[in-house]
């Protein structure tokens, strides 16, 4: 669809800017902007690729903005990943939502393509072309609108049109909830963005997101929490440990300082901002084997397996019984009145495993993302 104009009489381009919301940075590229989930200058601290891939892809950002417009067009340049060897996942979905109601769905095709092995090495891009997203039909009124940005592909934002005028919304004093985690809570196995279950938990609660969920990447690293120190937040929840086990990169000794850590440089920012520590949801495959969690095709379609040795967690390795165990001693040593413990089971444990089976063994379903929001949602920690 490239740079065509879909829109009839005056057209009116917005400044996008101002009008995102849930993102940490902003990069100007070529072609627009790039919303960002850590500051640009956390890249000067990392080396592995899957954390640029999943910071640069948008879970939780959206545009919001006031409009009397009847069509909306929003062109992009998405950055699509794929595996070789394994079938390319559709394109991501964008939710349109007005005043408050998820009301329609697209897609935009075309853009990069960025293909890898398994194991994120020979990488290639193939340059590709932005497209255009368009909602149209839409009422005369004057109304909220907000464009929910897909999960799971990069996009460079380059142009947003209307048939109207847009202006930022203002900043309503809402609740702003922080919250970092691993694949779970960036999107995978979701429907849409605004199925995330932490965008469900968000939406029922009646608070602005900021989402820090990186898959394969909620690793206690230093630069997460400095930026989780910098950000504003008015309350922080941090699901850890399940990385840490399925990736086998940490031992029982070097768990327990490195959560300290993380948790001590956050509450240099927020010496007494609302904190919740999550613990793991049910993962039979993780219980007490440990990692490494490999890819399993043997059914025909992409699973998850541990390849860990469980005669090994008396030595150090580490498992989610494990993980809970230790993270909710940490919480109970720590003097702080404003610290607490949540067992990640009470968002999904073994009964709801038993209704809801995880469908690659590792991550949630699109009903289990809803009914963790949901819950979550109605925890004290939200409540404005």
């Amino acid at each position: 669809m490239g740079h065509s104009i879909c829109l009839t009489g005056h057209v009116f381009t917005a400044d996008i800017e101002p009008l995102l919301r849930g993102h940490l940075d902003i990069e100007r590229t070529e072609r627009g902007l790039l919303p960002l989930r850590l500051p640009q200058w956390t890249r000067a601290q990392y080396a592995d690729q899957r954390i640029e891939f999943v910071m640069t892809q948008p879970a939780g950002i959206r545009l919001v903005f006031r409009t009397a417009a009847t069509a909306i067009e929003l062109e992009t340049l998405p950055t699509k990943g794929a595996y070789r060897g394994v079938p390319q996942q559709p394109d991501r979905l964008y939710d349109l939502v007005i005043d408050g109601e998820v009301v329609d769905q697209g897609t935009v095709p075309g853009g990069n393509l960025r293909l890898a092995d398994m194991t994120l090495e020979n990488l290639e891009l193939i340059p590709g072309e932005p497209g255009v997203l368009r909602f149209d039909g839409l009422s005369a009124v004057d109304k909220t609108v907000e464009i929910w940005l897909p999960f799971a592909e990069t996009t460079e934002l380059v142009a947003l049109r209307t048939d109207a005028p847009v202006r930022p919304v203002a900043d309503t004093g809402r609740t702003v909830w922080l919250h970092h985690g691993s694949s779970i809570s960036h999107g995978s196995n979701a429907e849409r963005p605004t199925g995330i279950w932490p965008v469900v938990a968000a939406r029922k609660a009646g608070v602005e997101l900021v989402n820090l969920g990186f898959g394969g990447s909620a690793l206690l690293d230093p630069f997460v929490a400095r930026s989780i120190r910098d950000a504003k937040a008015d309350v922080i929840s941090l699901k850890l440990g399940i990385n840490l086990t399925n990736g086998d990169l940490m031992r029982l000794r070097a768990f327990g300082p490195a959560v300290h850590g993380f948790l001590d440089t956050i509450r240099e920012g927020h010496p007494d901002t609302p904190l919740l520590v999550i613990s793991p949801i049910h993962c039979p495959i993780q219980e007490d084997t440990p990692g490494p969690v490999l890819p399993d095709f043997s059914t025909g379609a992409l699973r998850f397996k541990a390849g860990g040795d469980p005669g090994e967690v008396p030595a150090g390795k580490l498992t989610l019984s494990v993980i809970r165990r230790e993270l909710e001693a940490i919480v109970a040593a720590r003097t702080d009145e404003n610290l607490h413990y949540l067992d990640g089971r009470s968002l999904y444990g073994p009964e709801d495993f038993a209704e809801h089976p995880l469908p690659d063994d590792l991550h949630p379903g699109p009903e289990t993302h809803v009914s963790m929001g949901e819950r979550f949602a109605a925890l004290p920690l939200l409540r404005s």
